[in-house]
């Protein structure tokens, strides 16, 4: 699914479902999944939406790892060269 997408496409829609699930706001873009509270939860929505959207299979602990929206993005883009 991922095709001919390009990173900052790929980073945009990530990025979206990040603000999607973690409901971040303005000036939150660059906030780490623990700092928008993440929680388990949130952390399996994103990823059910990720998984969905790019048909990529993607590690949940990634989020785990406090990560932001655009090491998600980077970490979907190589799961995706990957498969």
């Amino acid at each position: 699914m991922m095709g001919d997408l390009s990173p900052q496409e790929i980073e945009g829609r990530v990025r979206k479902i990040w603000a999607d699930v973690l409901n971040a706001g303005e000036g939150e873009e660059d906030a780490t999944f623990f700092e928008l509270q993440g929680q388990s939860i949130s952390a399996a929505r994103i990823v059910a939406r990720v998984e969905d959207e790019f048909g990529v299979v993607l590690d949940i602990g990634v989020l785990f790892n406090d990560c932001d929206a655009g090491t998600l993005a980077r970490e979907v883009a190589a799961t995706a060269q990957r498969s």
